[in-house]
This record gives C-alpha cells, structure tokens and sequence, in this order.
C-alpha cells in the first residue's frame, strides 16, 4: 500500500464527504483529489522523475495538502518545509534534498529572490496564486483547484519501500538532518495510530500543529486514511478561537503539545466550554508534567486522553498510555504501539533491570530508512536494526516507560551528570510555574551551573527564592538550580519544543554585557 492509497480509497468510499474546513473555505474529498491529481500530471509535465524531490513552502492548508498527495502520485519524494524561514535556511534544505521543483506561495517569493546563486538541481517553482520569481526558471500554477486527470494509469508506479517523505528535524542542537521514511515507515505507523486510537469517517480533528511536523504529519494521514475532516487553524496566537471553533465545528479530536494545554487551560475558559461530540485528545511532542495532566483530566473529565511518545525517526509515534491508566501511571509515555517493539538498553545494549536507566531503543516496519546524506548519522542510531532514540528512561515492574531525560541534554555540574528534566519536574510542581526549561551555563569551577528558566502563570507571583527552597525540599543540593531568571515566554519550535541553545545563547549575551 502507498500512502496517496489512503486519499484515494476516502475519495472512492465518500467522495462529498468533508475532507478540510480552513476558516470560511471548505474542501470535500473529491475536490482534494481532483486537485491533487491534477497537480500530479503538472508536476510529470514539468520533467518531475520517480523519486526527484519536492519541496513544499505554503501556510495555506488546502495548497499543502494537494501538493502533498500530488507530489506521492507523480511518484515524487515530499519534502514540507517550515514556514518561518529565511532565504540562508531555505537554501540551505533546497540544496540539501536536491529538490527538483517547489511548490510554494507568492508570499514567500522574497526568500528564492534573494537566492545569490539559486539551487542548481531545482528545475522550476509552481506558485500557487501567481507570481514570479526572479533567476528562476517558473512555472505559475494558478489555483490547485482543477479539473480531474483520471487517466492515473499515466503516473509513475511507486513501491511501498521507496522513500516518500523527508522530514527535517527541528535542529534545536545543530544542524537539521533529513529524516527519509517510505511508503511502508507512514502506512504502518498510520494504521497502528488508528487502531489505537478507534478513529473512524464520523471524526473531525481540530488541527494546530503544522503539518511539515511531524506530530501534524501524523494527525493528516490517520484522518485523511479514514475519510474524517480536519479542521485546520495552525495558530495558538488567539486560543479561544480555537476553543469556539471546535465548538462550531462539533470537534471529536485534539491534538497537541504540553505549550498546546498549558495555553487552552491558561487563557480559555475551557473547564466552563461545552465540548459534547469531543471524545478524544492526544498528547505528544515532549514531556507532559503530571500536574499539567491533572489539570487537563479536571477539564475535561469525560475525555479519553491518550499520552503518546514517538519520534520523527519513527514516523514518528512509538508509545502511547492508554487513558484508563492516565491517573494510575502518572507521568508515564505508556507502552509500545502495535507492530514496535521497544527495550531499554546499557550503551553496550544489554537490557537493564526495572527502575534503572537505560537508552530506549526500538525495532518496527516503521523506523526510518536514514538520515538523507549522512550515511555516519544514520549509523550512530540505526544499529543491528534498532533505533537508538537517545531518550533516556525507565521501565517500572509492569512495564510502564518513564522519560528521564536525552542524552544530549545531560548536564556536567561538578561530578555530577545531572538530567534537567528532574528539576524541571520539581519546578512544574510549584502552582505558580507556567512552564520550565533547566539549562547548564558554563561555569569555571563546576563545569556548568544550573539555571533554571521560569515562565509564571502570573507576572511577579512568586520570587526566585521561593522556587529554590521548593526545590531544596524535593531535591539533592547538588540537583538545586544555582540561579533562576524569569522569562516572559521562551523561545519554541514550530513543533512547541523549548529551544535550549537559543535560550543558552540569549543567557550568554545577558551575561557578557557590561
């Protein structure tokens, strides 16, 4: 099975159904299709070859799900590229994949323009909405809304182990690498994700995460391979639209990070909104604290929550708790989905005893092929089959997974190695900590000092004090944050994750002036 399979079978089974509602604009199944196999020919005329890469730059849903579908059944390789970038970046992933042709908005012309010396492999930009790019060669694709070609016959065959997507990860410790994931890696993890979560036609997602995510690449296939709607407003700037809007829309799914609820719990009034058709919300994309949790079982104590773990590596989900164990596994990312088996290992990959810890590392049909060109980054965590995901965790007596921290997250403080996460656990448990990222900022003596980065719920509700004796109650001294600075909000991924290096670098600018 292919992953356009999924497009076309929804298509077949219900083609008026609704397929996207993006504010006022709505889409049913048989206009996608029509317009992503229309794409697909323009893409084959274009000189697009099996496996040539095609790289997707639009915040316009209906846009970047026809190319996304359109580019699967010209036989391309789909690669969606994150919206807040710069013309260095852009070139940079352009010239990396070796992307044929572009799909992308007028909006974004200012970064190919700027292009001092362009991308030698790419052949031509399709602009949705018209438009021209100056030193390349274009094409202007006005409106991806088209007549259909049914002639599929006539585009290229695909097999189910050829690559289909490149996901770059979000390169908060360095350099984004290019996660290659074939037809099989999506299509497995897509049904595993469905039978977990009894997803059906009737569902209607309410969509936040973008979808050149991983986490929203997830949520787009399950939904889309069952013929449910997505309903799509890819902003948490104005939360409480969002709340409205999945009650206007009879929202039964949602799906987000621990910023997502940290945001709906803050500054909604969702514990007060009647949400009746909501059956169910998944959680992924990072840690969330059991106090957090807590709060959202409060406010929405007729939904099934379903706490997930995954990675991109792994298309991307890997674990998931199942809601009836939420309360009783506090904290918990749950145990393997169908069809991935997962161990926790030594470094030298022996299994280690039930609350000790150890490196997960994971075998299933949907790990990734490699690392796009980095033959030497693909062999440091595919190894003898396994994934080595570099999350660091432990297994209690039943089984259950519990995140202590990454491997490349340890702090060095004196003689100690130290996971941050800890602390910011600790931290979170405080009531007046919104949220939390501890980091390790180089000191003469220890090596690195902990410092701890503190969001309140409430401006100016509790002083820097206060929070470290409610860690010297909980914690080891040498587990204490040396210091604590308070922050306004700190800088995220597009995918919610906390960017460290950003906020070390910001702390290191602080300190060096005079």
């Amino acid at each position: 099975m292919l992953i356009q399979d999924f497009l076309l079978g929804s298509c077949r089974k219900n083609p008026d159904a609704e397929a996207l509602v993006s504010g006022t604009f709505r889409a049913t199944y048989a206009d996608v299709t029509d317009a992503a196999l229309s794409l697909a020919a323009s893409l084959v005329a274009e000189g697009l070859q099996p496996g040539d890469r095609v790289a997707v730059l639009t915040d316009v849903p209906f846009d970047y799900i026809v190319s996304y579908f359109g580019t699967l059944l010209a036989g391309g390789v789909f690669v969606g590229l994150n919206t807040q970038t710069s013309s260095r970046t852009l070139k940079q992933l352009l010239s990396d994949c070796g992307a044929s042709i572009v799909v992308t908005h007028r909006k974004f012309l200012k970064y190919f323009e700027s292009m001092a010396d362009g991308v030698p492999s790419l052949i031509c930009v399709v602009i949705a909405g018209g438009g021209t790019v100056v030193g390349v060669s274009n094409r202007i694709f006005a409106g991806l809304i088209a007549k259909r070609n049914d002639n599929i016959a006539l585009l290229p065959t695909r097999e189910p182990a050829n690559l289909a997507q490149i996901i770059y990860t979000s390169g908060t410790t360095g350099t984004p690498k290019g996660v290659m994931l074939s037809h099989t890696n999506l299509v497995v993890n897509t049904h595993s994700t469905l039978q977990y979560l009894g997803l059906t036609g009737s569902d209607r997602v309410m969509v936040v995460l973008p979808f050149f995510y991983s986490y929203g690449n997830s949520v787009l296939l399950t939904h889309i391979a069952v013929g449910g709607a997505l309903i799509v407003n890819q902003s948490m700037m104005y939360p409480t639209v969002i709340l409205d809007q999945m009650q206007t829309e009879r929202v039964t799914g949602f799906s987000g990070v621990p910023s997502t609820f940290a945001l709906l719990l803050k500054r909604t009034a969702i514990r007060d909104s009647p949400l009746p058709q909501l059956r169910y919300v998944t959680q992924a994309g990072g840690w969330m604290s059991p106090s957090l949790t807590r709060e959202l079982i409060a406010a929405l104590p007729e939904v099934a929550i379903h706490v997930m773990y995954g990675q991109t590596e792994a298309a991307p989900r890997l674990s998931s708790l199942d809601p009836a164990d939420l309360q009783r596994k506090a904290g918990s990312i749950g145990k393997a989905i169908p069809g991935v088996t997962l161990k926790v290992l030594t470094p030298t990959g022996a299994a280690v005893k039930p609350g000790e810890t150890g490196e997960l590392a994971a075998k299933g049909e949907n790990v990734m092929i490699g690392y796009w060109g980095q033959p030497q980054a693909t062999a440091e965590v595919l190894r003898d089959g396994w994934l080595w995901t570099g999350d660091l965790v432990t297994a209690d007596e039943e089984g259950y997974l519990y995140i202590a921290g990454r491997q490349s997250d340890m702090i060095k403080s004196g003689a100690h190695r130290i996971a941050p996460k800890e602390i910011e656990d600790v931290l979170l448990e405080h009531d007046a900590v919104f949220e939390v990222a501890v980091i390790g900022v180089d000191d003469e003596i220890l090596g690195e000092s902990l410092q701890a980065c503190v969001v309140l719920k409430e401006a100016g509700s509790c002083q820097a004090e206060e929070l470290l004796r409610h860690c010297q109650q909980i914690l080891p001294h040498y587990k204490v944050p040396h210091s604590i600075m308070f922050f306004d909000e700190l800088p995220k991924t597009e995918s919610g994750k906390i960017r460290k290096t950003e906020l070390m670098a910001g702390i290191l600018s602080l300190q060096e002036d005079p």
